[in-house]
């Protein structure tokens, strides 16, 4: 029985789709920890989850605000204690 490259390999839509997912999952994680890394991880891949045509576009569009908001939280709090990171 032979394996064909298709039935091995994962397509680009899927890729795209996981992308999506994880951008969503870390922006929202990023909201309360690690903004300063996983806001632009949550950006970079919502853009290309959307560049490659994600199913899940509003999944995306999501991960691609929140890593926004993570960022400006990020900035937020560093405003309010006048340092480079933050703390509770």
């Amino acid at each position: 029985m032979e394996l064909t490259a298709t039935s091995t390999s994962r397509t680009p839509a899927r890729d795209a789709d996981g992308m999506a997912v994880a951008s969503f999952v870390l922006g929202l994680i990023g909201i309360l920890a690690l903004n300063i890394v996983l806001g632009p991880t949550a950006i970079a891949l919502a853009a290309v989850a959307l560049w490659r045509g994600t199913q899940r576009r509003g999944r995306a569009l999501l991960g691609l605000g929140l890593g926004v908001a993570d960022l400006a939280v990020l900035v937020v709090a560093m405003q309010l204690d006048h340092t480079v990171s933050w703390s509770f």
